[in-house]
């Protein structure tokens, strides 16, 4: 295609085909708009090809494998267990990844999204280019959403390739590692440490920071640390990475903690410690539109930039860089360019951890609420003490709710515990709704379930406790 070609005209354009994008992709076309998507990639993005679905594969492949192993306190016994991990990897790519991209494919076709293979440039606000192995077109478009995620942070001394992964590349290992090092013990690296620690591998995680999963409160992470524990998890805080040594059939690992340098060796080291937007290469100058200093879009609360017929959304926007945030994010962008009057509202943005327990939150600590000026209190229920947990053999964690002095209203909650990320939901729906602890009591739940725990610790924030 010659540099002179004629432009293709678009009414509104996705730039990214993600949780972000092809959920703002499908919202758009059902607010009436004509939508065109543009992936340079794979239909589904990180997320769905290898992320947040593959990991859970891995993880849930981890819990049958250990629950094969040692059923005892069931009473099952058993023998002979063996691991296919290529069957596991086939698995995970055939019947979970490609049904899923393959959904979203098929939802394309449905809401007659036009797809377009290829990588995006802005020329200016109203036109790009698309770049295709073997040719170009460019297109001007009326509205445009920028939904091109994130990638790995490449640190210094542990180039990616070879035996040092970045998250892709340890979700597609062939064999399950004997012994593996993971640099970063945020969600990322606690999820997949734990995974593989369930499927026999010796693993050892280096944090930076003075506890792994930072973002979560201490007795949170207290659960998982003794969990990893039980597994032979090597957990090393405050320790600085600085250096790979590829020795052909392993790596060594050099660190520091507390002044004095360190060394493990390893099959594999895996590097999770963040991620980075994915606006560079994009010409989002040449359209004005502003980026800040990591590389992150200013949007307003309805997603759109400086320029105002572009939108941005997702790990690209400040904000956490969550699955569930682009897509919401998404449905906003897209009803917005129809004249909704719309705008973003993070008041209760669920954030959940796959690890074993599970832990979830959303809405306010009780020291975020202190620290806000609140008068608040926190009410916590044991899984010790509801009926379903002890019957799964999952007694480890607890539900606490946050709740203001005056009227019992829920402005947050934690669990950690097992289906913490299926609990949370109904939490998240009561901070969003500014609903008190007796709505929750009065909420007949059924029995024996986890989702009592809920319902116990709002009759604990009641003073009217039944189970404890």
């Amino acid at each position: 295609m010659v540099v002179g070609d004629f432009a293709i005209e678009l009414d509104t354009v996705v730039i990214g085909s993600g949780p972000g994008g092809y959920v703002a992709a499908i919202r758009a076309a059902e607010m009436g708009q004509k939508v065109a998507i543009i992936e340079r990639e794979f239909i589904g993005g990180v997320c769905l090809n290898v992320g947040c679905i593959p990991s859970k594969a891995l993880i849930a492949a981890g819990h049958h494998y250990q629950e094969s192993l040692d059923s005892t306190m069931f009473g099952v016994t058993t023998k002979g267990v063996e691991l296919d991990f290529t069957k596991t990897q086939e698995w995970k790519d055939n019947q979970v990844v490609n049904s899923l991209t393959t959904g979203v494919s098929f939802l394309m076709k449905k809401h007659k999204i036009e797809v377009i293979e290829g990588e995006a440039f802005f020329v200016d606000e109203n036109t790009l280019r698309v770049i295709h192995p073997d040719s170009a077109q460019t297109y001007s478009f009326n509205n445009a959403i920028v939904a091109t995620g994130s990638r790995p942070i490449e640190i210094p001394g542990f180039k990616f390739g070879g035996r040092v992964l970045d998250s892709t590349g340890g979700l597609n290992l062939k064999e399950v590692p004997k012994k593996f090092v993971i640099i970063g013990g945020g969600v990322i690296g606690a999820e997949l440490g734990g995974a593989y620690a369930n499927l026999g591998s010796e693993v050892t995680i280096l944090e930076g920071s003075p506890s792994i999963l930072p973002t979560y409160e201490k007795d949170m992470v207290k659960l998982v640390t003794d969990d990893f524990k039980k597994k032979n998890v090597t957990v090393v805080t405050k320790a600085m990475a600085k250096e790979a040594i590829d020795n052909g059939d392993s790596v060594t690992v050099k660190y520091e903690v507390d002044g004095k340098e360190e060394s493990v060796t390893a099959d594999y080291v895996m590097v999770t410690v963040g991620r980075r937007p994915n606006t560079d290469d994009l010409g989002l100058e040449q359209a004005g539109v502003e980026v800040g200093e990591r590389g992150l879009v200013k949007v307003d609360k309805q997603g759109r930039t400086n320029v105002s017929n572009i939108f941005a959304i997702g790990d690209i926007v400040p904000g956490a860089a969550l699955a569930h945030k682009a897509s919401y994010e998404a449905k906003i962008a897209a009803e917005a360019i129809s004249g909704k009057k719309v705008e973003v509202d993070y008041k209760a943005m669920p954030a959940v951890a796959f690890t074993d327990p599970e832990l979830a939150s959303v809405g306010m600590t009780i020291a975020e609420a202190k620290e806000a000026g609140l008068e608040a209190t926190a009410y916590k229920f044991p899984f010790a003490g509801n009926g379903r947990a002890i019957s799964l053999g999952k007694t480890e964690g607890f539900v606490r709710l946050v709740t203001t002095n005056e009227d019992n209203v829920i402005i947050g909650a934690q669990i950690g515990g097992v289906g913490a990320s299926d609990m949370i939901s109904e939490l998240s729906l009561a901070v969003e709704s500014g609903m008190n602890a007796e709505d929750i009591a009065l909420t007949i739940h059924p029995h024996p379930s986890l989702g009592e725990i809920t319902m116990d610790a709002s009759e604990l924030a009641l003073g009217l406790p039944i189970h404890i």
